[in-house]
């Protein structure tokens, strides 16, 4: 997922209800499939968050030596910049990029 190319909004907004349920035709299981998935978009974020952060990590026993490393504080407000990911996972909903499927058909 490319995170610089997202239109999604940073802030809050509101969304048209009827076209949130279209594809399903029943708000709360569109509710429910986009809830998911935020919950895997948050998890990449999360793992590619760590991944970066994990390069500047010192492994030292001494509090006494603690720095703050530029670098470092981009990477973090980069991330803190993004939209969230439940703005991310209804912007895929809405472009028609999430893939589901009906268990019981």
């Amino acid at each position: 997922m490319d995170l610089k190319k997202t239109k999604a909004p940073v802030n809050t907004i509101t969304y048209d209800k009827a076209q949130i349920e279209a594809p399903t035709g029943n708000i709360y299981e569109a509710i429910t499939i986009i809830a998911k998935r935020a919950n895997q978009i948050n998890t990449e974020i999360k793992k590619e968050l760590i991944d970066k952060l994990d390069e500047f990590a010192t492994y030292n026993d001494s509090l006494e030596e603690i720095f703050e490393n530029k670098e470092q504080i981009e990477v973090s407000k980069f991330y803190e910049r993004l939209p969230k990911p439940h703005a991310l996972a209804v912007q895929e909903w809405l472009e028609d990029k999430v893939y589901y499927r009906d268990a019981s058909k």
